[in-house]
C-alpha cells in the first residue's frame, strides 16, 4: 500500500481524487495482477503534476537520486522494499556494488550515503565503485551532516565487476548512462546488473515511456470508468531536430500546433478556463536540461539564440536531435507560496515515500527541475492515528498521497512495459 503522508492539498476532494480513493480495492488487485505478469524496475522516482482537474506524471527517472530527501520515518519502508527486491533477484546476495554518477556535490553524495544505509539495513555489504578515472584508490569524502562516503576504483575481470577484495552478486547503477555505456559494464553475464543497460539514456526515450504510459492509462481508465486523459499527458515526437541549425523546426511547429488544438478541445469538453501549453523536452534528456514551455506554435519561430543553445545539448554534453512535445500540466500546489510538485519514490513495486520539489522563481506552468529548486520532505499524517477534538470516532483523514502513489505506480508499470519492449535480449529470442 501507499504511506499516508501529508500533502499540500487542503481544498475539498475533487471528483478524480474521490474516484481513485473509492476504488482502492479494485486498484490494488489490478496492480497485483499486473506485477504477476511484469517485473517492476528495481527503483524509480516519478514527478507528478496536480492541476486539480488533471493528475499526471511528467517524468519517470529509472536511476533516482534524491534518496536523502526522504524523512527518517520513510527509511524502514525503503528497507522492506529493498529486501523484497533483493530476495527476488539474488536471495543469497551478500555484497552489493553501487555504481554512482561522477558527481562530487554534497547533495548527490548524501543520496549515495542514504542508499548505502538502506541496503546495509536490508542485510547487504554495500560499497561504491566509481567509473571516474580520477578515483585510483579508496577515497573518503566527508559530508555536511557528519557522515561520509568512500569511492573506490572498479576492477573488471573477464565476466565480473567488483572492487579489490569485493565480489558482488548484484550491481546497482545510480548512473543514468547519459554519456553512453562504458565498456567496463558490458557483458557481465555472471552478475545481476540493475537497472539493465538499456534503461540508460543511450537507449531510452521519453516518447517510448509515454507511449507505454498511454497504454497503461487507457487500461486503468477502463477499469475505473473514467477518461484516461485525466491521468495522461498527451504527447508527440520529432526526430532530426537541430536547434542551432534551425533544422526540423517545421515538425516541431506542426506537432505543437496539433497538440495544443487537442488540449484546447479537452479543456472545452471539461469547461476548463486555462490557457493550454506544451513542454518541449529532449527525448533522451535528464537533469532538467533541454526543456522549454510553449503556449503558441508561432513562438517556435521566435526562439532566441540563447534558448536554441540551451535546447541543443543535455547532460554529459549530448547533442539533442530528438524531442518530445508534451501536454503541459499545471501544478496547483503551493508551499509557502512557492510552486510545488510531488515526487514519488518507489522500490520494487512499493511506494516508499516522497517529497515536494519547489521553486520560488518558477510559475505553475514551468519546469521545476532546474537550478534554484529545493525540496520539502513530506511528513506522515498523524491525525489518522490520534484522536482529534470534535472529530467523530472512527473518522479518518483520507490518504491524499494515495493518488500520487497510484499515478507513480502507473508510471512505474509503464516503465516495466517500456523496458520489456526495448530489451535487446528479448529481441534476440524473437
Amino acid at each position: 500500500m501507499v504511506p499516508h503522508l501529508v500533502t499540500a492539498l487542503t481544498g475539498p476532494i475533487n471528483e478524480l481524487e474521490q474516484r481513485i480513493l473509492e476504488s482502492t480495492p479494485v486498484i490494488e488487485r489490478w496492480f497485483r495482477l499486473e506485477w504477476m505478469e511484469h517485473t517492476p524496475p528495481f527503483y524509480c522516482s516519478v514527478d507528478v503534476r496536480n492541476a486539480g482537474f488533471k493528475l499526471a506524471p511528467v517524468d519517470t527517472n529509472l536511476f533516482p537520486a534524491g534518496w536523502n530527501h526522504l524523512t527518517p520515518e520513510m527509511i524502514p519502508l525503503a528497507v522492506q522494499a529493498a529486501m523484497a527486491a533483493i530476495e527476488k533477484i539474488c536471495p543469497e546476495a551478500k555484497n552489493l556494488l553501487l555504481v554512482p554518477e561522477n558527481q562530487r556535490d554534497s547533495f548527490y553524495l548524501s543520496n549515495l550515503a542514504t542508499l548505502q544505509k538502506i541496503f546495509y539495513m536490508a542485510g547487504l555489504n554495500v560499497r561504491l565503485g566509481s567509473l571516474s578515472n580520477e578515483i585510483t584508490e579508496p577515497t573518503r569524502i566527508d559530508l555536511p551532516d557528519g557522515g561520509h562516503v568512500t569511492l573506490e576504483p572498479l576492477q573488471r575481470g573477464k565476466r565480473r565487476l567488483g572492487l579489490k577484495n569485493f565480489d558482488p552478486c548484484t550491481i546497482l547503477l545510480n548512473n543514468d548512462l547519459s554519456a553512453g555505456v562504458p565498456g567496463i559494464l558490458e557483458e557481465l553475464h555472471e552478475q545481476y546488473l540493475l537497472p539493465p543497460l538499456h534503461a540508460g539514456w543511450g537507449t531510452r526515450r521519453k516518447s517510448l515511456h509515454f507511449k507505454a504510459y498511454e497504454e497503461v492509462s487507457k487500461r486503468f481508465g477502463k477499469l475505473l470508468g473514467m477518461d484516461p486523459w485525466l491521468i495522461n499527458p498527451l504527447f508527440a515526437q520529432c526526430g532530426q531536430v537541430d536547434f542551432e541549425a534551425d533544422a526540423g523546426l517545421e515538425c516541431l511547429r506542426s506537432n505543437t500546433d496539433a497538440l495544443l488544438t487537442k488540449v484546447r478541445r479537452k479543456y472545452k469538453e471539461y469547461g476548463i478556463n486555462e490557457k493550454p501549453f506544451v513542454v518541449i523536452k529532449a527525448d533522451n534528456g535528464t537533469g532538467g536540461m533541454g526543456i522549454m514551455t510553449v503556449r503558441d506554435a508561432k513562438d517556435i519561430d521566435k526562439l532566441s539564440p540563447k534558448t536554441k543553445a540551451r535546447m541543443a545539448t543535455v547532460q554529459a554534453g549530448q547533442a539533442v536531435s530528438e524531442v518530445i512535445i508534451q501536454e503541459g500540466v499545471l501544478t496547483h500546489e503551493r508551499i509557502n507560496s512557492a510552486v510545488a510538485e510531488p515526487v514519488v519514490y518507489m522500490m520494487d513495486r512499493y511506494v516508499v515515500g516522497g517529497f515536494y520539489r519547489i521553486h520560488a522563481d518558477r510559475g505553475e506552468d514551468e519546469n521545476l527541475n532546474a537550478p534554484g529548486s529545493s525540496f520539502v520532505p513530506l511528513a506522515f499524517e498523524q491525525s489518522a492515528q490520534l484522536p482529534q477534538p470534535g472529530v467523530k470516532p472512527g473518522a479518518s483523514v483520507p490518504n491524499r498521497f494515495y493518488m500520487y502513489g497510484v499515478i507513480g505506480r502507473l508510471a512505474m508499470l509503464a516503465a516495466s512495459y517500456e523496458l520489456e519492449a526495448t530489451d535487446p535480449e528479448a529481441e534476440n529470442l524473437d
